[in-house]
């Protein structure tokens, strides 16, 4: 199957502004990254406060800020089937070739690669955290993160670290999970300490 030139991709997180955080950020800067490579990006996630409907932030970026209720440290309540509509809707009106969830924790992002499985759509899905394996709420991510990255196309892990914890919690290949961390250092940067 012939890859695309130009994609069209969704990002989808619990996680983005008015809300200030690492996650946030970087879905922001890696959106205004594959702008800048042609490729066209759209955000969604979910409502803050009187921030809801759609919203352009710079170069264009396009932000879907659905209405559900944030219910703990900013993530969604779980409904399984709640936000497949608007995410069908949304897909459609965007033509989107291309899902990228980010973090464990982001119910709507889980829901979303549930969504995007469904309808055949590839997913590429970023993990940020660490997470134990010990405690009851660590175990039942960890069944559905299991249940979750089953047909997923790709992992991406910020560390090496990550990568582990995350094949290790979702029983995932570790070949079909990549590290790219957080800081990359350009080949045209220059260090004033070299």
């Amino acid at each position: 199957m012939a890859l695309p030139t130009r994609f069209s991709i969704m990002m989808v997180s619990d996680f983005f502004y008015p809300n200030c955080g690492g996650v946030e950020s970087h879905i922001y800067q890696l959106s205004q990254c594959l702008m800048s490579a042609g490729h066209k990006v759209v955000v969604v996630t979910h409502a803050y406060g009187d921030c809801c409907g759609v919203r352009y932030l710079t170069n264009g970026l396009k932000v879907y800020y659905l209405y559900r209720l944030p219910f703990y440290l900013q993530s969604t309540l779980p409904t399984l089937l709640g936000p497949m509509r608007m995410l069908r809707l949304i897909a459609l009106r965007e033509r989107a070739t291309l899902l990228h969830a980010h973090q464990a924790f982001s119910t709507l992002g889980l829901e979303a690669v549930l969504f995007a499985c469904t309808v055949g759509l590839p997913v590429v899905f970023t993990d940020h955290s660490l997470f134990g394996f010990a405690d009851a709420s660590s175990i039942v991510m960890n069944k559905v993160l299991k249940c979750v990255l089953a047909d997923v196309r790709r992992v991406v892990c910020v560390s090496h670290t990550s990568k582990e914890n995350t094949v290790l919690r979702a029983c995932l290949p570790p070949a079909h999970v990549l590290v790219i961390p957080n800081g990359a250092m350009s080949s045209r940067c220059r260090w004033w300490w070299w």
